[in-house]
């Protein structure tokens, strides 16, 4: 199995984990000793780098997609009981996200060379 591969499975299973534990109850959520908004930056930046390397040479496009998903995940949330949207939420995980598929673009640059 290539690289690429591997990150576009690693970049589904963690868009699809996002999409999870967004909606689930909060008690079905794992808790971690962690603060709050490192495990948003956590997860969001290692799925944008999963996708910028699974699917590099599409940077625009992937920051405006993952964006919207960090929208969508936080509007969803006003249908899941227990759960309530933030916006500043949602300002993290965008920023991480994209953040993640930038570094993605060095590292694909980097290795080019």
């Amino acid at each position: 199995m290539t690289p690429r591969r591997l990150f576009r499975i690693l970049a589904w299973l963690c868009l699809a984990t996002i999409g999870a534990l967004s909606v689930v109850a909060p008690s079905m959520r794992p808790v971690t000793f962690l603060p709050h908004n490192f495990e948003h930056v956590a997860i969001f930046s290692l799925a944008g780098l999963a996708i910028g390397l699974g699917y590099p040479n599409r940077t625009a496009p992937h920051m405006v997609t993952l964006t919207l998903f960090a929208a969508a995940v936080e509007l969803a949330q006003f249908y899941a009981p227990g759960r309530h949207p933030r916006f500043s939420d949602f300002v993290v995980d965008a920023l991480a996200a994209c953040a993640g598929i930038v570094i993605a673009l060095m590292l694909t640059r980097k290795t080019a060379r």
